[in-house]
């Protein structure tokens, strides 16, 4: 069965679209600073942060953006990094006004994380305090019942429906990799000792691959945003019953931080819990699961409606419409199990050898970690002219013979030396 999920439209409601947020961000019981950042912004309104309207908005226009992102570089360097990208993904989702589609939204969402990842890594590129810096982004965007996740690292969401508690992202770490090849048990993976080793984040690679998943939401759902430093250190049972006993979210914040504080504090902590209203119908039986979003390809939307670009002479689209199709076509597909990702992994579990991969415990700068996905091409390499090393001239024979005659003479002054 693919991951990748034809989506049907969901069913649309009349009554006001309602829900209640709250976020909050602790920096922890063993770090000295907070490098995890939040963003809560109405883009019908342009509103950003916990404000009254926005801890109960009402979803119109263009709709709304939450995330998490958790930096990583040391120093004031995560902190830097986590402040572009939620001010970056802001601004481009904020700009170009309303979305004519949810196609148009997930496609701005894409867009946002990638112009955050390039502008976080030009940074990092010129300040050398700041090499090596990046970031996680897990954001959701919607404008009505159907919520976008744009995934790069291993922060995460999760959606509580009837008992059941979801995690409707994928990290993008070591750790999960190995479970998903069987190398890892999940009991395995909570002592594993490269369980802080992430795969990619904006910031440490020109470009990076997003994440695009997607899931409907239903009245009485909620849906929970955090970083690693809770995920890390409550379990999935424990999250769920603060989740159900609690039911104002700044209260559920509140206690679930407190928890992670008082399991160690190893990292900062940040989440973000919202409960939606009336308005979003009633849920169905099925569960909520991870499912990629497919993109539409922009050939065949421009065959349909001759829109976003022009097309030529027979109706082809044009070059730049085509290379968008082809960026879009990678942006959204996860980091998969390539085979160079998996030779790192067996290096890991044979000889305990530490991958060259980012993880969010180094200050120093690491080697990319844009592993490309298996449904892209590779690129043949260019082949360069043979390089010509200078030499003496002399015929091969005849360097041979001198060679040979100063290491004769060598040994035989050697020889008269010791005598």
């Amino acid at each position: 069965m693919s991951d990748v999920t034809e989506p049907n439209e969901p069913p649309q409601h009349t009554q006001e679209l309602r829900l209640t947020l709250f976020g909050r961000t602790d920096v922890g019981q063993v770090r000295e600073h907070n490098e995890d950042n939040f963003l809560v912004a109405n883009l019908a309104t342009e509103v950003r942060g916990l404000k009254d309207e926005n801890r109960a908005p009402i979803v119109r226009g263009n709709g709304m953006v939450i995330g998490v992102c958790d930096g990583m570089g040391g120093a004031a360097a995560g902190e830097v990094a986590s402040q572009l990208a939620v001010d970056i993904i802001f601004e481009q989702l904020a700009s170009g006004g309303p979305a004519d589609s949810d196609d148009e939204l997930a496609r701005r969402l894409v867009r946002a994380i990638e112009q955050a990842g390039s502008r976080i890594f030009q940074e990092a590129r010129a300040d050398r305090s700041r090499r090596g810096m990046g970031t996680t982004a897990t954001i959701a965007a919607f404008r009505g019942r159907r919520l976008f996740f744009g995934q790069v690292g291993d922060s995460r969401a999760y959606l509580l429906r009837n008992g059941r508690l979801i995690q409707v992202t994928r990290d993008q770490s070591l750790v999960n990799q190995l479970i998903e090849a069987g190398q890892l048990t999940e009991e395995e993976a909570e002592t594993f000792e490269h369980n802080n080793i992430i795969l990619q984040a904006l910031g440490t690679a020109e470009t990076v691959q997003v994440d695009l998943t997607f899931a409907d939401v239903c009245a009485g759902d909620v849906l929970m945003m955090c970083s690693d430093g809770l995920s890390g250190m409550l379990r999935s049972d424990e999250i769920q019953s603060v989740l159900e006993r609690l039911t104002e979210p700044l209260e559920a914040c509140r206690e679930l931080t407190d928890r992670a504080n008082a399991a160690g504090g190893h990292d900062n902590i940040t989440v973000i819990v919202a409960r939606f209203g009336e308005g979003f119908g009633n849920a169905p039986a099925t569960p909520p699961v991870y499912q990629k979003y497919a993109l539409p390809d922009i050939t065949d939307r421009l065959s349909d409606t001759g829109s976003h670009g022009s097309a030529g002479p027979m109706g082809d689209p044009s070059e730049e419409a085509l290379r968008e199709e082809r960026r879009l076509r990678v942006s959204h597909t996860v980091v998969g199990m390539a085979p160079p990702v998996l030779d790192q992994l067996a290096d890991t579990l044979g000889s305990k050898k530490r991958p060259a991969l980012r993880s969010d415990a180094d200050s120093e700068e690491t080697p990319s970690s844009g592993t490309p996905s298996p449904r892209l091409e590779r690129v043949p390499p260019v082949s360069d002219p043979p390089v010509e090393l200078p030499t003496s001239g002399l015929p091969p024979v005849l360097m041979g013979t001198l060679v040979l005659s100063a290491m004769v003479l060598a040994a035989l002054l050697g020889y008269l030396a010791m005598r």
